[in-house]
């Protein structure tokens, strides 16, 4: 693959992806109507609802095809999202960008490809909704105009699911604020009590009825404020919603399920590591698979066959009190320069090639960086070249 099958515009529609902060592997019910309905449409035994990264295809619902992933340069869809239209191959078999390919060579034996480039208001195609069949299909003008209808329809989704995200956030944040609010009524009310309590208990030996009496009001009062605010704190419903949040053993689990199949494919060893003390302790998960993803699957790229590329995971709490995510991402491959260090710290990196000829595609640095940057996190690369490479990555986790 090379730069010329990157869009014009391939960073601000890496980060308009990044925006949705999806989890790829989460998504199979809730498009799984559409993918079928576009089979349906167009005659087809298959059709997929592919999103597209930095390096990979991501299926994140299928119709007649067992699919979750492959490399993002042996995927048709990368010239879908290259069109403002559609992209239509009428014999895989016979392209000689294709013909090699596995899902050509084995099963399904795909021969035709329609596909159509799933695009923002903004003009960026996330990636494609196509459909592939084994025999020859000739699709009406009226059967594409509907699976573009559909096209914009799974766009429409992720838009509702992404405002749904939102909302659930803001009900976080307020959810906090109540806490907070409770916590710093707590103390004032708690001295208020305790001195009426003991003007209280002076009014009982200086029998003053009509100050004993209004005093034992205050008290009552600020009591059930007190118990109020108890009840705030103790509501298990206030407590942030579990869809928002990652633990460290959750965090692991879903990144090997997503990159596990890309290691082996390329014959690396790949694995994941978790910080016991922290294990259990709840974080945000905003932005973390693509951060993290990108690293992985860059690492992946650049570390030649039977090497190895390790994740550490760890969830510290510093001297603020503040928890503080780190991520760790190391592998076995080529290494990079100082001047390679820079040009990513900076912003600036170019895509180069992978250990298979593969394009390291350096958006995906970049974004990383930017990604980072927008979480007020941190950075470190610890390089050099043929000695593989570390990024660290630290991001602060509000309480």
């Amino acid at each position: 693959m090379n730069d010329t099958l990157l869009p014009v515009n391939e960073m601000d529609r890496l980060m308009s992806l990044a925006e949705f902060d999806l989890d790829y592997s989460n998504h199979q019910d809730n498009f799984k109507d559409l993918a079928k309905l576009a089979a349906k449409v167009a005659g087809t035994e298959i059709s997929l609802v592919n999103l597209i990264d930095t390096f990979t295809q991501w299926t994140i619902s299928n119709h007649g095809l067992n699919l979750e992933q492959m490399p993002r340069e042996d995927s048709v869809c990368q010239y879908t999202i290259l069109s403002n239209d559609h992209f239509e191959v009428e014999n895989l078999s016979a392209d000689e960008r294709f013909k090699d390919k596995f899902y050509v060579t084995d099963d399904p034996n795909a021969r035709y490809y329609y596909g159509v480039p799933l695009k923002t208001p903004e003009g960026h195609n996330l990636g494609a909704l196509c459909v592939l069949d084994k025999g020859h299909k000739i699709l009406t003008p009226e059967k594409a105009e509907l699976l573009k209808i559909i096209a914009d329809e799974i766009v429409n989704r992720l838009k509702t699911y992404k405002v749904i995200d939102s909302l659930k956030s803001k009900l976080v944040e307020a959810n906090e604020t109540k806490k907070k609010v409770a916590h710093d009524i707590r103390r004032p009310l708690a001295g208020i009590i305790g001195l009426a309590q003991i003007i209280s208990e002076q009014g009982k030996d200086n029998q003053i009825d009509e100050v004993l009496e209004f005093i034992n009001l205050i008290h009552r009062s600020g009591r059930s404020i007190l118990d109020l605010a108890d009840e705030i704190l103790s509501n298990d419903k206030l407590q942030p919603l579990q869809n928002d949040e990652f633990n460290l053993i959750m965090f692991k689990d879903k990144l090997e399920k997503l990159y596990i199949p890309q290691a082996k494919n390329k014959n690396i060893t790949f694995s994941v590591a978790v910080s016991p003390a922290s294990a259990t302790t709840p974080f945000s998960k905003n932005k973390l698979l693509q951060i993290t993803g990108n690293l992985i699957s860059n690492a992946i790229k650049f570390t030649p066959k039977n090497g190895s590329v390790t994740v550490d995971l760890n969830l510290k709490v510093d001297k603020d009190k503040k928890n503080l995510l780190l991520i760790k991402v190391t592998d076995t491959g080529i290494g990079l320069t100082k001047d390679d260090i820079d040009a990513i710290l900076s912003s600036t990196a170019n895509s180069t090639n992978g250990t298979g000829g593969e394009t390291g595609y350096g958006f995906g640095l970049v974004l990383v960086k930017h990604l980072i940057d927008t979480l007020k996190g941190t950075l470190k690369i610890d390089s050099e070249p043929s000695n593989g490479a570390a990024f660290e990555v630290s991001l602060p986790q509000d309480n």
